[in-house]
């Protein structure tokens, strides 16, 4: 028997704390198709598949964070975490690619992205006003979080998937007293990125601070801070920037950082007034955070880093445009204009006859994971992300996996409408036509 690697290990480990029944207990194949014996034969029946997660977070880590996430403890009250949180947020800073690094600073949080969302909307408005943009599920949330910290929360919203119409913020800045904009940058639900230049422009004209959700943006997309006016931007560890859930953090300038010191507190672990005194006095988060997730975004970071952003953009956006093409040659519609997409994911209209959880539980089978549509998508599209550690072999094998299992499900429709016929059934002989019938060899 052979000693387990980390991934090995993690998968077995999964795998048995579910019952031998479970559809999902099967052998482990490992990306490139071995089966690697690392347990006994009950266990070695019972690992998980690697599923291929196409989705726009979490996402399939590389190898290198695995091993990342299992350094050596340390406290989070030494210098060696001081120097982990010192890196992290260089790293950071150099993902942006901010020219004035010194009035920028980064603070990072032990929560998902809505935690880093919900820090900057509970700790910038103050009894100010502030405005939310919504065109989605992800701008709803935004709005339902305002409403809970914030009394002078206003709304403007367009339906899910539609692009915002400048002139119509432009009016409604016109006509009130904003003194925060917040806008998702990439509107998951849909798949629709939302322009960042144009809205920082219209508050910055308007005197309003312009905070940015780039959960699901972050690492994929250019977000020029200083250009667009970007007072605050949040994001999150496992979306593009590949890295385990668990962790999200926000970036801002630091003239608006010491501003929030004016500012009564209004939830106490998410206080981005405290996250930022810490930082700044002791190099130290102001609560327990989860260090090994910290020691997985630092490789993550280091590893986008050594690529090049700018090269990483091109890798990500190339996958989504083979995927795109290989759909396309399926005959699928998109959900939106490819002018108005995010790189890393692709919204898709359900064909005709197709149930999309029918869809999404054939892929499952094939070890392959999508997101169905929410809330007035849901039961018309489905989502493919191209984030994390897939490869081209990967998405030309969902690519074929999708038209298989199209096919499939488009025939079984076809004969639950129109049967196939008994072999029994008698066959009626029609007479030959008679301008046939000369034809007809004797």
């Amino acid at each position: 028997m052979t000693v387990p690697d980390g991934a090995a290990l993690s998968n077995s480990i999964c795998a048995l704390s579910m019952s031998p029944a479970d559809p999902r207990a099967r052998t482990y194949h490992g990306r490139g198709g071995a089966v690697t014996l690392v347990m006994g034969p009950l266990e070695y029946n019972q690992m998980l598949d690697k599923y291929l997660l196409f989705t726009p977070g979490p996402v399939n880590v590389a190898e290198t964070l695995r091993t990342a996430i299992c350094k050596e403890d340390i406290c989070h009250r030494e210098p060696d975490f001081d120097a982990l949180l010192g890196s992290i947020e260089h790293k950071l800073i150099s993902l942006f690619q901010i020219k004035n690094r010194a009035r920028y600073r980064a603070v990072v949080i032990t929560g998902s992205g809505t935690a880093a969302n919900e820090a900057i909307l509970s700790s910038v408005v103050g009894k100010g006003a502030i405005l939310i943009l919504s065109n989605g599920e992800f701008g709803e949330r935004l709005h339902k979080t305002s409403l809970i910290h914030n009394k002078r929360t206003h709304l403007l919203e367009v339906p899910w998937g539609t692009p915002f119409d400048p002139a119509q913020i432009a009016a409604y800045l016109a006509a009130h007293k904003i003194d925060v904009v917040a806008m998702v940058h990439h509107e998951t639900c849909s798949g629709m990125l939302n322009p960042l230049a144009e809205i920082g422009a219209l508050a910055k004209t308007a005197g309003a601070l312009f905070a940015v959700d780039g959960v699901s943006s972050v690492g994929a997309e250019v977000i020029d801070m200083e250009a667009c006016n970007i007072a605050f931007v949040s994001s999150s560890s496992s979306k593009a920037i590949g890295s385990y859930p668990g962790l999200s953090f926000v970036v801002g300038r630091k003239k608006h950082f010491k501003a929030l010191k004016r500012h009564a507190a209004k939830t106490t672990y998410l206080n981005l007034a405290t996250f930022y005194a810490f930082l700044k006095r002791h190099s130290q988060t102001p609560n327990t955070p989860a260090v090994p997730l910290f020691y997985a975004l630092d490789q993550a970071l280091t590893d986008i880093l050594r690529i090049g952003v700018i090269k990483r953009y091109a890798r990500i956006k190339a996958r989504a445009d083979l995927l795109r093409d290989g759909m396309r040659r399926l005959n699928l519609d998109f959900l939106i204009e490819e002018a108005d997409m995010c790189s890393i994911l692709t919204t898709v209209r359900v064909p005709p006859s197709i149930c999309v959880h029918d869809l999404r539980d054939r892929l499952r089978e094939k070890s392959i994971i999508i997101y169905e549509g929410k809330g007035c998508f849901a039961g018309k599209v489905f989502q493919v992300g191209n984030i994390g550690e897939l490869s081209d072999y990967d998405i030309r094998f969902f690519l074929s996996a999708l038209k298989d299992v199209l096919l499939t499900l488009q025939a079984e429709a076809a004969e639950l409408v129109a049967p196939v016929q008994s072999k029994r059934t008698t066959l009626v002989m029609l007479p030959t036509p008679d301008r046939l019938r000369a034809k007809v060899v004797s």
